[in-house]
């Protein structure tokens, strides 16, 4: 089973490879969007502003190969921005149109904690994972996260979180100081977490692992 995560020059590519490697997985790098047709499973990492990256991907002719790939249903992970950008939009540095397969927008993380009291931005980190609200103990089983106990940590670096029009599309919370975070999210075949598994030792690979062994989604 193939695996081709997207180069286009804005993500921790490097070791996003280690990770699959370490899961035992295949994996091809590309910059050509003709080879997604041939993929059975998609990855699309992202690192820097939301606008700088959606421009790369329109610039390297990304967008219509990507949507035909999430149409045909087979498995597909955003990480970091690769993650904010399967939303409608982002309010980051300017209105910025994502690729819009959750609706839902992208915004700051306020600069204050749940008491009003400054943090820092962005959030650089460790946070625990944790089901949304009202979501049931096996509300995971079946996706990525089916292996990673509740409350696990990961490691997150960013300024702006999702915001899913939907709450079904949330699969997994973290908080930062009291402020919610979408960590994960999901709709059919798509996937797409704001923390970096490939940065979170044991329980990133098992998200990765779970990844591989995903199956094409009927959408």
């Amino acid at each position: 089973m193939t695996t081709l995560i997207v180069d286009y020059g804005r993500g921790n590519i490097q070791s996003v490879c280690r990770a699959i490697e370490q899961c035992g997985g295949e994996f091809i790098l590309s910059s050509n969007p003709a080879d997604l047709e041939k993929a059975d499973r998609v990855i699309l990492p992202g690192v820097g502003a939301f606008g700088d990256c959606a421009n790369q991907l329109d610039q390297m002719d990304f967008i219509p190969a990507i949507t035909d790939f999430v149409q045909s249903g087979k498995p597909f992970l955003g990480i970091c921005v690769g993650m904010q950008i399967l939303h409608t939009a982002s309010e980051e540095f300017g209105d910025h149109q994502g690729l819009g397969y959750l609706p839902g927008k992208v915004r700051a993380i306020p600069n204050t904690d749940s008491g009003g009291k400054p943090h820092k931005i962005p959030h650089i980190g460790w946070a625990s994972l944790e089901k949304p609200k009202g979501k049931g103990e096996n509300y995971w089983d079946g996706t990525i996260m089916e292996n990673v106990p509740d409350k696990a940590a990961v490691y997150f670096v960013h300024s702006f979180t999702a915001h899913p029009d939907n709450p079904e599309h949330r699969l997994a919370d973290a908080y930062y100081n009291g402020r919610l975070i979408a960590a994960a999210v999901i709709h059919n075949n798509i996937t797409g977490v704001q923390f970096h598994p490939e940065k979170s030792g044991t329980i990133g690979l098992r998200v990765i692992s779970s990844f591989l062994k995903q199956e094409p989604h009927n959408v």
